[in-house]
């Protein structure tokens, strides 16, 4: 890593937790919020996450959290086990529902972009899944795959070997190939950083880095670590990204409030696999992808 990258890092990294930490958490003082801040008031939410809450709660009828869900949403099957018939019944529902996208892993993206034309529904994929420890190159002609076989978006995983090592000139350029092969098909790239793996710093760094690759997206988590999506994770990677970027909550999100707080926090998609669950109010699974 150049000494010019990584004074970068640590004044990006200094920023951003310095700005979290100054949040106030006082009485709100927003008419609107009549105690829904986690919809009205995101300065409020941030100030109580940065004491150390790691979950907050929704009330109020939302008025700023979009009521359709659906379009928020990518519908989301990456389990080994998922079968030709799940899959069809994935873009079903994903017709049905109005989700985003589905999220399939690459073996079936030609299934899905066949069973998906003529909807408005996007199909991604996903790259160096769930691991992310394949080479860059590897990585690169996966998602280029994967995009001739239909798909619109890729979520590819960091590698987090590397950054916890601290070469993160690999890691932006593991980023950048992959985000390159996406702009040259007008595909979204999104960047999984796997935060339940790392420290603060070391979110704020991952999320940097797929900024500076110029990603569309960074992500949350897989899905299959030890850990999902939180409200503070969320917060974290839109401080560090700014307004431009996309965020992706994913991993454990089975209500409709979980999406309400993840929007409210600053994310823009959501990864589910009880999307159904979700938008219908019915009894959620457990929430594995």
């Amino acid at each position: 890593m150049s000494a010019t990258t990584e004074a970068l890092i640590d004044a990006v990294t200094h920023e951003v937790l310095a700005a979290l930490a100054a949040r106030g958490v006082g009485d709100c003082s927003d008419p609107s919020c009549q105690g829904a801040c986690a919809a009205h008031c995101s300065d409020k939410v941030r100030g109580v996450v940065s004491t150390g809450a790691d979950r907050i709660s929704y009330s109020g009828d939302g008025a700023d959290v979009p009521r359709d869900l659906a379009r928020y949403i990518d519908h989301t099957l990456l389990r080994p086990d998922a079968t030709a018939g799940d899959i069809d019944r994935l873009c079903e529902e994903a017709r049905t529902f109005g989700f985003a996208a589905v999220c399939v892993n690459p073996t079936w993206v030609r299934r899905c972009a066949q069973n998906l034309r003529g909807s408005n529904v996007r199909v991604a994929s996903v790259v160096g899944f769930p691991f992310g420890a394949g080479t860059t190159e590897v990585k690169a002609m996966e998602a280029r795959r994967a995009i001739r076989d239909g798909a619109r978006e890729i979520d590819m995983v960091t590698n987090v070997g590397a950054l916890k090592s601290g070469d993160y000139d690999l890691v932006r350029r593991d980023i950048e190939k992959v985000a390159d092969a996406c702009r040259e098909a007008g595909a979204l790239s999104k960047v999984i950083i796997e935060a339940a793996l790392l420290t603060d710093e070391e979110k704020v760094v991952a999320s940097h880095l797929a900024k500076l690759a110029k990603a569309d997206f960074v992500k949350t988590s897989t899905g299959f670590g030890p850990g999902g999506a939180t409200v503070h994770d969320v917060l974290l990677m839109r401080e560090t990204v700014g307004p431009r970027l996309g965020v992706k909550a994913s991993g454990g999100i089975r209500s409709a409030e979980d999406v309400r707080e993840m929007i409210a926090a600053g994310a823009t998609r959501i990864g589910a696999s009880a999307s159904v669950q979700i938008v219908t109010g019915g009894e959620p699974g457990d929430g594995r992808y």
